[in-house]
């Protein structure tokens, strides 16, 4: 344990973070998680729902700086090409 001021407000901020930022990766990784599921049970529809609410999700931690753009912008791409080829392969 820190014997510090600043060091212990230092533990304090820190886990403060840690806490704010596991709740945003649980929310974009649920919502991932999720259309994950549509897409294996071959609903599409649903799929294509929930990829917007993943979006939506990802560009949020992004915003909030948990995660990288470039690393989001790579998931995005992925789970978009995975819904599309899906909705191609139903039709």
């Amino acid at each position: 344990m820190p014997i510090i001021k600043s060091a212990k407000k230092y533990m304090r901020v820190t886990e403060r973070k840690t806490q704010k930022n596991n709740k945003i990766k649980g929310q974009f990784r649920s919502a991932i998680k999720i259309t994950k599921t549509a897409l294996s049970k071959g609903e599409i529809d649903k799929a294509q729902e929930y990829l917007k609410k993943s979006l939506k999700a990802l560009d949020k931690a992004v915003q909030k700086k948990v995660l990288t753009k470039n690393g989001v912008a790579r998931m995005k791409s992925r789970l978009n090409k995975q819904v599309k080829t899906a909705a191609t392969a139903k039709k």
